[in-house]
């Protein structure tokens, strides 16, 4: 069908009910295989800055007979599998523990071990199903943190939260860190250079048998920001998470253990990350589950005045609602309550309150 690359966007969602009687009515298409159904698509093909779209039903292109096309398809409609263990029939959110002094957000807040482990433990108490936990600041301007100092902020909180239900996911670049944290019981490797920064990092993902999530940023923390271009961000993003979910599966990291981050704010304009959400259900096209992390973002603030980042709860509560209404099942947030309630309460109008 294509000299150039696919790429499906779904369009048209249907939620619960609804969506189950469209599919079963074959009106509709299953979205990474959950609760949620779509009844158009946006086929692109080519390349970054020299492609072309066109609308279809979701059902009358399930029918056309290229094989390139109905792989893609099967990408964006199969069944996510539980991810660290996690059911992603429903919203799961990552609660963000930043054992740092210069987090854009939270900085030196718990920087402590013990305020560290009391947060998340909070965190877990609100909703949260995954607890993150980083010691290296990745804001932009953002300098290296040495290793030695990140384990000895990291494996401690680790350590200290023990026993708790919530799945501990380290926040970090590193793969000594990584092994290190698997030993006291992280079960995901959350890398935002999605495993180029270290080399050994795939390798550490592929011994110690972790889930990753692997994120896209264009340049690093510290000059990601001084001026991020695209020709077509989003593609650009989808073909770099794709290439490094491949390098994982080359590497013997299955599927099922990968998550992709498209990587909101990080080498990213406002415009960038406002066509990177119009285009969240693109990215199902990995065969992946989405983790969405857009939240206190200094984006946020170009929708009002919100220097102070925690004045940003409102816009981060939206962006978790416009990416939860295109499938994404991932959220790594900061307000954990008020992101479950925000969360809930479209779920209850899209749903149904029993759902």
């Amino acid at each position: 069908m294509s000299n150039g690359k696919i790429y499906l966007r779904p369009l048209g969602f249907l939620y619960g009910p609804q969506a189950y009687a469209a599919i079963e009515d074959r009106l509709a298409l299953p979205l990474a295989g959950g609760p949620i159904a779509f009844t158009g698509v946006e086929l692109i093909e080519g390349r970054a800055g020299n492609s072309k779209a066109y609308i279809f039903s979701a059902t009358a292109l399930s029918e056309a007979g290229d094989p390139d096309l109905q792989a893609r398809l099967d990408l964006v409609t199969r069944l996510r599998p539980p991810f660290a263990g996690l059911d992603l029939s429903r919203p799961a959110l990552m609660g963000i523990v930043n054992v740092t002094p210069d987090s854009f957000s939270d900085g030196g807040l718990y920087d402590e071990t013990e305020g560290a482990v009391a947060h998340a433990a909070a965190l877990a108490k609100d909703g949260a199903a995954i607890i993150d936990i980083g010691g290296e600041s990745t804001r932009p301007g953002a300098e290296t943190v040495a290793e030695d100092d990140e384990l000895s902020r990291v494996i401690p909180v680790l350590e200290g939260l023990k026993g708790t239900r919530a799945v501990i996911s380290i926040d970090t670049r590193k793969a000594d860190v990584a092994r290190a944290a698997a030993n006291a019981g992280a079960k995901i490797f959350n890398d935002v250079s999605a495993f180029t920064y270290d080399p050994g990092s795939l390798q550490a993902a592929v011994d110690t048998g972790l889930d990753v999530v692997l994120m896209h940023a264009q340049g690093e923390p510290k000059t990601m920001q001084d001026n991020p271009s695209y020709e077509d961000v989003v593609l650009e993003v989808f073909d770099y998470l794709d290439e490094r979910i491949q390098a994982c599966a080359a590497a013997g990291l299955p599927m099922s253990r990968i998550a992709a981050d498209p990587g909101l704010g990080f080498g990213k304009t406002l415009e960038h990350n406002l066509a990177l959400f119009a285009n969240v259900s693109l990215f199902h096209g990995l065969g992946v589950p989405l983790l969405i992390g857009a939240s206190r973002k200094q984006f946020i603030r170009g929708f009002g005045q919100a220097a102070d980042p925690k004045s940003r709860e409102p816009g981060s509560h939206a962006a978790a609602i416009a990416s939860a209404s295109q499938g994404a099942q991932l959220f790594r947030v900061h307000d954990v309550a008020g992101t479950c309630q925000a969360l809930g309460v479209w779920r209850a109008a899209m749903f149904g309150a029993e759902n």
